[in-house]
């Protein structure tokens, strides 16, 4: 869209592209924790699924739709009037609902995968984008494979939606091909030679698969597109998606070269990441930009010397602006409700009462065990305590017999919905017996494809983080559990993995194509 506005529209897909990162399902519950969090942030568009993939997938997108109040909601489809109608019915109830449907554009894609002529292409789109805005006028319209299209068929089959009745048109980099220079030219020549460019907005979709997403996206948008679609920590497809936190701060440090500008609450972006990796079991790594461990910390000498004495010697952007505060408060078995309630709101999280009770009576028993509580170990708390309320398998109780003369054994209580049943087996170490205790009750032909332990903080007394990532039928899950017993961190990490795929086994992630 040409225009003078230098606003650019946050579309999140995190809760669509980002759930198709193998084994990160979410159920409805989850799902509606993130969108909360996302409208809190000051997301503009949250695309909240595919509705036409399930019937979990629906109900998800129908949910969200019905509880936020100020962020646009879109459900995507295929560009086929089965996949618009459960669309709209899923986000009808939105404050204001957007249908996003798509169609393959590249010659590769409409020779093998679609079997269309470029003809036949261009009219089941205008089909699509004309049935879709008879529900409603924001309309989405998305040229999948787009920056391996032909850029003439490109500005056809864009002007002919815009015609149709679409006010935003979307330009994927879907197999993550393009880089920075070329798709830069793409965005120009499309908003240049588009019929009707002016009466829609552009948008592009990146994915990371050459590391290239956030420099691709930055780049259009500095040759006029004015929609960034984007996941929170990046996750998504394969190698994922241009990251939120990324392109925000790119915008937000760099204002001389960007005068672009968002509507996030840059205060928020931190304790978001955390909420999605706790929710999708997803580890952000500690290198990573904005939002990884290491990425406000200072090993060599110089570089501290430095820091202390100005820290914009080696911090281009100040912790606090993406939420990362130095409070020095310190919780311990002494401190009171209000205490615990009054920092878990400091860290961005928006707790029922209810939920916030549950936190506390963790708390008390977590500070029994560990001296300081930091940042850490409550948000644990509260994944532990709050994000997995309804689950089919529950660990009761748990004792491990091992050591170098005694075979190590395992004693399991699992309720199994509400139902308690008790084991105990034999194995080669006190986690093997602890899996196959759980295992054997479960009856569960799950294999484990990836166990891994880390300290959540320094010192002996940290809670061990454990995740593990389970494979059942094709389908992947990932679990995660946290406690200062290892062995009991390791039990609730598979727990919730079986969890997780006992979701998905009802509420499988459809993939029919992807943008």
């Amino acid at each position: 869209m040409k225009s003078d506005s230098n606003k650019i529209i946050i579309f999140d897909t995190t809760l669509r592209d980002g759930e198709q990162s193998p084994g990160a399902s979410m159920n409805q519950a989850e799902k509606l924790r993130i969108a909360t969090q996302l409208e809190t942030l000051g997301v503009d568009v949250i695309e909240a699924g595919f509705p036409a993939a399930s019937e979990g997938d629906f109900k998800a997108v129908e949910a969200v739709s019905k509880q936020l109040k100020r962020t646009q909601v879109a459900a995507l489809c295929r560009a086929s009037e089965n996949d618009i109608t459960k669309a709209w019915e899923a986000v009808k109830n939105a404050a204001f609902p957007r249908i996003h449907t798509f169609i393959a554009t590249s010659d590769i894609h409409m020779q093998y995968k679609l079997k269309m002529s470029r003809e036949e292409v261009v009219e089941n789109a205008v089909k699509a984008v004309r049935y879709a805005k008879s529900f409603t006028d924001n309309v989405e319209f998305s040229a999948e494979d787009g920056s391996r299209s032909d850029r003439d068929f490109l500005c056809k089959i864009f002007g002919a939606a815009i015609e149709a009745g679409a006010t935003t048109l979307n330009l994927p980099d879907t197999v993550g091909y393009a880089v920075p220079q070329e798709f830069s030219e793409l965005v120009r020549y499309v908003m240049e030679n588009t019929p009707g460019m002016d009466k829609a907005v552009l948008s592009v979709h990146c994915h990371n698969d050459l590391g290239l997403a956030t420099a691709n996206t930055l780049a259009a948008i500095k040759a006029g597109a004015r929609q960034a679609e984007v996941t929170i920590n990046g996750i998504g497809e394969r190698a994922g998606n241009t990251s939120l936190e990324e392109v925000v701060m790119s915008l937000n440090t760099r204002p001389n070269f960007f005068p672009e500008t968002t509507s996030i609450d840059t205060t928020r972006i931190y304790p978001t990441s955390r909420l999605v990796s706790m929710i999708t079991g997803i580890l952000v790594q500690p290198n990573r930009a904005i939002v990884g461990a290491n990425a406000f910390a200072h090993e060599a000498g110089i570089h501290q010397d430095g820091v202390l004495k100005n820290p914009m010697t080696y911090e281009i952007m100040k912790p606090e602006t993406i939420g990362l505060s130095k409070n020095n408060l310190v919780l311990g078995k002494h401190s009171g409700r209000h205490a615990l309630y009054s920092h878990i709101s400091s860290m961005g999280y928006n707790l029922s009462d209810e939920e916030l009770n549950l936190v506390f009576e963790k708390f008390k028993h977590l500070a029994d065990r560990k001296k300081s509580i930091l940042d850490e170990d409550i948000e644990a708390l509260i994944n532990e305590g709050v994000l997995r309320s309804s689950e089919i398998f529950k660990l009761e109780y748990i004792h491990v017999a091992s050591g170098t003369h005694v075979f190590p054994t395992a004693s399991v209580h699992l309720k199994i919905n509400n139902r308690l049943v008790k084991g105990a087996t034999e194995a080669n170490g006190p986690i093997d017996a602890v899996f196959n205790t759980i295992a054997r009750l479960t009856d569960t032909k799950a294999r484990l494809l990836r166990f891994s332990i880390s300290a959540l903080t320094e010192g002996t007394d940290a809670q061990g983080e454990v995740t593990v990532r389970l494979s059942e039928d094709g389908i992947v899950a990932l679990g995660k559990g946290s406690d200062p017993d290892i062995i009991t961190a390791s039990a609730r990490a598979y727990v919730n993995g079986l969890n997780r795929l006992e979701y998905l086994k009802e509420n499988p992630v459809v993939r029919p194509e992807t943008l």
